[in-house]
């Protein structure tokens, strides 16, 4: 009998201490249902206000250097990651076929001007002879008339007239041909375009830095041979910026000019201040060199992906912070 009032005096208190715990888990289940609500709240505004995706990189436009002539290369001036200024001398190719092609060029086109000067003096000459000839001749036409010379006189004189005037027609046709007709002239302006070429062919054996930037993928060495077109190295410049493939269905209320927040993987602790440069007018596969095509029956919708270009609007020191083209980021765009 005690023992079962024992027990019955247990489950009261049980009882009662469940009692006094409900309110308690009450207060707790209400508590958590408020974080989550007001967690939920915020994601949700963070929805309405801001756009953001994993997919985007920092881009910029490389510069590949390559010679506009052929030959060895006699010196390299620039070594892997370095700085180059716009200008700076970078490397050098053998000028000596060029030097020799250019003293070729420049002694033709010197010759050419050589025999028209000589061509326009001899006609100026043969023209001043034969004006000497034709006053000889009226004048010894005269006296023979007069009775005042012999006919041989006046013979030779209308030689010496015919003589002056052959040579006047050998003159004037050497002349056109060196410069004094349309096909003349036009050889003389080949031969000054072959110079001119030889000349620059000659100043492309020195190579310069296109840009400034930061020398990367160097394929060029000291003693190589090099063809036109050869790629030697390529310039990244400092100047980057941010390429984002949003959803299409995120670009609603996406414009050019809105405000940006960057976060790049590289530096996780940091956010940088940047806007909406601008959205590309196709999507990035319509955009492929090999767009997809439909043309068979069956068809799977699936949600393309716009670039949007983003720049940086703050400075970024590179010393601190050296953002290259290919880091992954992740842009947050404030839409509204």
């Amino acid at each position: 009998m005690d023992e079962q009032n024992i027990n019955t005096e247990s489950e009261n208190v049980q009882t009662e201490e469940k009692k006094e715990h409900k309110p308690f888990k009450r207060y707790i289940a209400i508590g958590v249902g408020a974080i989550v609500a007001i967690a939920a709240g915020f994601v949700i505004h963070d929805a309405l206000l801001y756009q953001s995706t994993d997919d985007a990189y920092v881009e910029t436009t490389t510069v590949q250097v390559a010679p506009r002539v052929s030959g060895q290369i006699t010196e390299v001036y620039i070594t892997d990651n370095q700085k180059v200024k716009e200008g700076d001398l970078v490397a050098k190719i053998d000028p000596a076929d060029y030097e020799v092609a250019l003293a070729q060029a420049e002694a033709k086109y010197e010759r050419t001007l050589l025999n028209q000067k000589n061509a326009k003096a001899n006609f100026k000459a043969m023209q001043t002879n034969i004006e000497v000839a034709k006053k000889d001749l009226d004048r010894y036409k005269a006296l023979y008339e007069k009775g005042a010379v012999s006919k041989q006189t006046l013979d030779t004189a209308q030689a010496k007239y015919d003589s002056a005037q052959a040579n006047l027609t050998q003159s004037e046709e050497a002349l056109l041909s060196q410069g004094g007709n349309k096909v003349a002239d036009a050889d003389l302006r080949e031969i000054k375009a072959l110079r001119d070429k030889a000349k620059l062919n000659l100043g492309y054996t020195n190579i310069y830095a296109p840009q400034s930037g930061t020398v990367s993928s160097r394929r060029v060495e000291k003693g190589m041979y090099v063809n036109i077109g050869s790629p030697l190295f390529v310039i990244v410049p400092e100047n980057v910026w941010v390429v984002a493939n949003f959803k299409e269905n995120q670009l609603r209320h996406m414009k050019p000019g809105q405000e940006v927040d960057i976060k790049v993987d590289t530096y996780p602790n940091k956010v940088f201040k940047g806007k909406v440069d601008s959205i590309q007018r196709a999507s990035g596969a319509k955009s492929s060199l090999f767009p997809p095509e439909n043309a068979v029956g069956s068809f799977v919708k699936i949600v393309q992906r716009i670039p949007v270009k983003i720049v940086f609007t703050e400075k970024i020191d590179p010393n601190e912070y050296s953002i290259i083209p290919g880091m992954s980021v992740v842009p947050k765009v404030r839409v509204k």
